[in-house]
């Protein structure tokens, strides 16, 4: 039977033992309902406090502004509609850039549904959004300015703490998603002048179903879930004890391992490109310098995505293509097009995200396993021609 190597971690990473380990008590022993008054329900709430603390702890954040929802679509979805369609709101503009994640593009898309202005910011070759440029396009009327930590496809890391200075100099109110980027990199909301941040507990070991939303003191937003009032009124429904636990867990553990953890996998992550790129025609996407530390994206020109995923999969290497979290769509990646990769070798991406429990020896089989595989794909293309 094959090792599974797993390296598709900007998808979703394995839970980590001591994050379970601290959520099974809450469970069946400490299962009270947090915002009951009797003595369980204190042994939960205390716990789910203590989370608060250290997810606030991860980002530089004060534990009074951390939100718990159901997730990081949710909290983007928060952050956009809470900010636009807040009731003293009366701008009607936001900026983002053609490159978020559809937790953000899908929301931003029905707020133009709704009657709002939304620009939507090119990036360069790189995947990397200028910030002159959205100086360009701010009017008194924008409300909001939405730019990613990371990109989730590519891994290039986006210029927020220079996003966040222009926007609070403007009085614009800036938002991160920084679901890719929480617990791999370095984040202070308050030197990044980040007024929303939103972030999900298992893309950083912890378990999925859980998300925070960081919302700077003094900030107003329009809840979207209504009902008891949990969350301080800005998302109501009984909390997810057990899921909140786990996140605050991860989060302890990502501070305190993170330049550790995140130096071993940027080594891992250069030697597997230096590795592919010597397979003839393939190109790196993203910035090869700024970019998240586990993420190497690659073009590689005769093959299909879907097939080479496929074939990877076979030798037990589990990889992807495209940015999507689920493989429903065989749209070519909104990313590697506004980044102007060419149509023609666009369907050919492979995304190799490594996390903290992948090692030198799963690399040393990918780049043993990749050469062959591609060129079984190009001996099938009718396509493909080497000279060309």
């Amino acid at each position: 039977m094959k090792k599974t190597i797993y390296v598709d971690n900007a998808a979703t990473t394995p839970t980590l033992k001591p994050v379970l380990d601290a959520m099974i008590p809450f469970f069946c022993e400490h299962y009270g309902n947090p915002s009951a008054m009797y003595g369980v329900a204190g042994e939960a709430k205390e716990a789910l406090e203590e989370a608060r603390r250290r997810v606030a702890a991860l980002i530089g954040a004060d534990e009074d502004e951390i939100f718990f929802t159901g997730g990081g679509t949710e909290a983007d979805n928060l952050a956009l509609r809470g900010v636009m369609c807040a009731p003293k709101n009366t701008r009607k503009h936001m900026i983002t850039t053609e490159i978020e994640h559809h937790a953000i593009l899908h929301p931003a898309q029905q707020l133009e549904r709704e009657g709002f202005r939304v620009t939507y910011m090119p990036v360069d070759d790189k995947g990397r959004v200028s910030l002159s440029a959205i100086a360009d396009e701010a009017t008194p009327d924008t409300a909001l300015i939405s730019v990613m930590a990371a990109n989730n496809e590519v891994g290039t890391i986006e210029p927020i703490a220079e996003i966040g200075a222009f926007c609070r100099g403007r009085g614009i109110i800036f938002h991160t998603d920084a679901v890719q980027a929480a617990g791999h990199m370095k984040i202070d909301v308050h030197e990044m002048k980040i007024d929303l941040l939103s972030m999900s507990a298992h893309k950083f070991g912890g378990p999925k179903g859980v998300g925070a939303i960081y919302i700077r003191r003094g900030i107003r937003l329009l809840p979207l879930v209504l009902g008891g009032g949990q969350e301080k009124g800005m998302r109501s429904g009984t909390e997810n004890t057990a899921g909140i636990v786990g996140m605050g867990m991860a989060a302890k553990i990502a501070a305190e391992n993170m330049e550790e953890d995140m130096k071993r996998v940027a080594a891992l992550r250069d030697k597997l490109i230096k590795g592919v790129l010597e397979i003839k025609k393939t190109r790196l996407t993203g910035d090869p310098e700024n970019r998240l530390p586990g993420t190497a994206s690659f073009v590689i020109e005769g093959v299909e995505g879907e097939s080479m995923v496929l074939l990877l999969n076979e030798e037990g290497i589990c990889a992807a293509t495209g940015s999507a979290c689920s493989t429903a769509s065989l749209d070519p990646s909104h990313v590697l097009t506004a980044m102007h990769i060419p149509h023609e070798i666009v369907h050919g991406s492979l995304r190799i995200s490594i996390g903290v429990q992948n090692t030198e020896s799963d690399i040393d089989h990918i780049i043993a396993k990749l050469p062959g595989i591609v060129a079984r794909l190009r001996a099938m293309s009718p396509m493909w021609n080497e000279e060309i």
